[in-house]
């Protein structure tokens, strides 16, 4: 059995670009950017990392993303990788390795909505807004009765 999935929570780089295949299909790209943070072992000092991820996604999924999402938007995505190959007009071989998303949930800041918002997607994608800064957590969630 193998297993491709691709799970992240971060910020979108730039507004998505949506466009539409011959097919009529909607196809939305856009970057994300994920953060992680360490302390040096000899140092002792903070440092951190940003990593940029290409996000593709498809069909309905992506009419959301175009409607909804703008640059500076925290979303958790779930996917698969996928590795494209051309030959570019100057005859060098050239690839990239996008996350193709199967599942969006946008994730409220300050700003967000006091109501979360869920949108049926298809059968298999549900699109959710959460205000997490927030949210009451019950001591059921945190193993007490």
């Amino acid at each position: 059995m193998n297993l491709n999935k691709a799970e992240l929570i971060g910020n979108l780089t730039a507004d998505p670009e949506l466009r539409t295949m011959p097919t009529g299909q909607s196809i939305a790209s856009f970057r994300l950017a994920t953060n992680y943070a360490w302390r040096d072992y000899k140092s002792k000092e903070m440092k951190k990392s940003t990593e940029f991820h290409p996000v593709i996604a498809w069909g309905r999924l992506g009419d959301v993303v175009g409607k909804y999402l703008k640059k500076g938007d925290r979303v958790y995505i779930d996917g698969r990788m996928h590795t494209r190959n051309w030959q570019g007009k100057d005859g060098v071989k050239r690839n990239r390795t996008e996350v193709i998303a199967q599942n969006l949930i946008m994730l409220g800041g300050a700003k967000a909505k006091a109501e979360p918002q869920t949108e049926k997607v298809n059968d298999e994608v549900v699109v959710e807004e959460i205000d997490v800064t927030n949210a009451p957590v019950s001591d059921k969630e945190n193993g007490k009765e």
